[in-house]
């Protein structure tokens, strides 16, 4: 192992603790987190292992890095159960909600879906089912899943100190947008922030959690997914805070009383920018979120809530555009802040 080697495996990230669950999140979405090392912490302090230096992060060299027993990879738990022709077929990642593993496999695997999905509860004991996810469907753009292995049922998901629970099986919730559901935790201090399509709060929670808004409407048009607002809410102790609406927010969405309009759909969020920007009082910030083609970012996701603002008699500011997740070979889930005047 060569000396710059040895440097790199040394390389660290250090925090205050209060600070470490937006830092580590940060580093994952950039694929900078060197997952073979521990997370220490120090006193106050937190030292995030990194795989290597990046602009405007200030870095340390570790003295004592601490590492993880090396797992073994799925391959090596199904040499032999595998034909050696589709070995490279095999999911080279997956999501873990809560105490379920949820997995892409490859249709020419299929056959082989209940012996790979044994293997990842092998890799992690913890779990306690796994699920073939095969994309979403209808209205409620519900998941279509299948056990593979296990006993699927309710789990209760942690993640930056929010609590989500939810039946995997009926319920959505999406990896990739880990770092935008963090970044509304820093956002909402003391306002009245109106939560267009809140699903099981996955945006109006750690707003709540973390930045204690005045109060936050919450409306979701799925009963199934409001019965679990309606229980994270009372989970996560934010009732004075959130109020849970069910029903459609065209008809619900109250007007000219927020400061903070979130519109978290994509597809069909264009057709509900009227009431989101009558929600909001002068001068607010409205989140509206949309799938575009990569090459039109960003001005193809700008464009609809300046122009809707200007039909309705108000200036529209943009004040930034966000990337989300790639949601399709060229089509990017972004989200764009406006300010309506």
């Amino acid at each position: 192992m060569t000396r710059a080697t040895c440097e790199r495996d040394r390389l660290a990230v250090v925090v205050r603790r209060s600070e470490a669950a937006n830092v580590i999140g940060m580093l994952l979405e950039g694929g900078l987190l060197d997952k073979r090392r521990k997370i220490v912490r120090r006193g106050g302090m937190v030292e995030i292992p990194v795989l290597k230096e990046r602009a405007g992060i200030q870095i340390i060299e570790q003295q004592s890095p601490e590492y993880y027993l090396k797992m073994p990879e799925l391959s090596d738990l199904l040499d032999g159960a595998i034909p050696e022709r589709l070995r490279d077929l095999l999911p080279s990642g997956w999501f873990i909600l809560g105490d379920t593993i949820i997995v892409r496999i490859h249709p020419a695997l299929s056959e082989h879906k209940q012996i790979i999905g044994n293997a990842l509860l092998r890799l992690y004991p913890r779990c306690r089912c796994v699920l073939a996810d095969h994309g979403v469907r209808g209205q409620f753009r519900e998941p279509c899943r299948e056990v593979i292995a296990g006993t699927p049922g309710e789990t209760i998901h942690r993640e930056n100190g929010v609590l989500f629970k939810l039946d995997p099986m009926k319920i959505m919730f999406s990896q990739g947008n880990l770092k935008e559901r963090m970044r509304m935790a820093s956002l909402g201090k003391d306002e009245v922030v109106v939560d267009m399509f809140a699903g099981i709060g996955y945006f109006s929670l750690p707003m709540a959690v973390h930045s204690r808004p005045y109060r936050i409407t919450a409306i979701e048009i799925n009963p199934v997914a409001h019965r679990y607002l309606v229980e994270n809410i009372r989970l996560n102790r934010v009732e004075e805070i959130v109020e849970p609406v069910l029903g459609d927010c065209a008809l619900l969405t109250p007007e000219g009383e927020a400061d903070r309009v979130i519109m978290g759909m994509v597809g069909i969020t264009d057709r509900y920018l009227r009431k989101g920007i009558e929600a909001l009082r002068h001068g607010g910030i409205l989140h509206y979120h949309q799938n575009v083609p990569a090459w039109q970012y960003p001005d193809a996701l700008m464009r609809p809530p300046v122009h809707a603002a200007a039909l309705l008699g108000r200036s529209a500011e943009p004040i930034g555009c966000h990337k989300i997740k790639k949601y399709a070979p060229g089509i990017i889930h972004g989200v764009a802040d406006i300010r309506i005047c």
